[in-house]
């Protein structure tokens, strides 16, 4: 029976202190061992003061595989495993079907090819601009209530190299392209002048028939993105006719000239 009641007041004999006893529960949950019956475990010996029959009095220390094995993964790996929600950028938010991240050179000169007559603006932006940032969900709010036109966004930071040949070095900046027309317009602005972006909009959104085939990007700047090294981009220049190869019938073109000058000659001798 004594042996029985002293196991059923095996905590109270450890808790000494009300108060060490609160602070201790937080960070130890487990039970009490008596004489170390478990060796295989990891635990934490303390020697109450109170005396509980000349007998040391073990705690054993709970710990979770699961948090321990989270702690040794880096931040990257928690976060594709899904232990870590993943944060959404604020230039991946209030996106809209027509809103398009460029992904390289190729696919700038590609997406303005393929739009055909659609008006298509381009966006350059950086994530660490605070304009690019506060102008962003405006520019959502506009592509949502355009959807005829296509907005290609480029990341500054991730298209440095290509941005350089572009000759673009102020954010946040806006390109404007349409059919055989090419570039419409270039500029930059920010949420105070975003009236600039709606001029724009307003002007050149209205359908138009383009004749010839889509422009896209300029010869200078498609020679410049094929001359730097640092793109994977290839482009053959057009080739330029050759004027010693022109036939001999389109070099011969009516003059104006002489027969004016021989006109007056004549007129000058009837005159006399």
């Amino acid at each position: 029976m004594a042996e029985v009641l002293g196991k059923a007041n095996l905590f109270m004999a450890c808790n000494y202190s009300q108060k060490k006893n609160q602070e201790f529960s937080r960070k130890i949950s487990g039970f009490c061992l008596i004489n170390n019956t478990l060796p295989s475990l990891k635990m934490k010996s303390q020697a109450p003061r109170s005396c509980f029959n000349g007998k040391r009095v073990v705690f054993l220390e709970k710990k979770s595989v699961n948090d321990r094995s989270s702690r040794l993964l880096p931040l990257k790996a928690q976060m594709q495993t899904g232990l870590i929600g993943k944060t959404q950028k604020w230039w991946e938010k209030e996106l809209q079907p027509n809103m398009k991240e460029v992904t390289s050179a190729q696919d700038l000169v590609d997406s303005l090819l393929n739009a055909g007559d659609q008006l298509v603006i381009v966006d350059f932006f950086s994530p660490g601009c605070g304009g690019c940032k506060a102008l962003h969900p405006k520019i959502g709010q506009l592509a949502e209530m355009n959807p005829d036109v296509q907005f290609l966004q480029v990341n500054y930071e991730e298209h440095k190299s290509m941005c350089y040949s572009l000759n673009v070095h102020v954010l946040p900046f806006f390109r404007f392209y349409r059919g055989a027309q090419g570039r419409l317009c270039s500029f930059s602005c920010t949420n105070a002048t975003i009236k600039k972006f709606r001029d724009a909009l307003a002007k050149h959104k209205p359908d138009r028939c383009s004749l010839g085939p889509t422009k896209g990007l300029e010869e200078k700047e498609l020679l410049a993105l094929a001359a730097n090294k640092d793109l994977s981009f290839n482009y053959a220049p057009k080739p330029v006719p050759d004027p010693e190869k022109i036939p001999a019938s389109e070099e011969k073109l009516p003059t104006s000239v002489k027969p004016k000058e021989s006109e007056k000659k004549t007129l000058v001798g009837t005159g006399r």
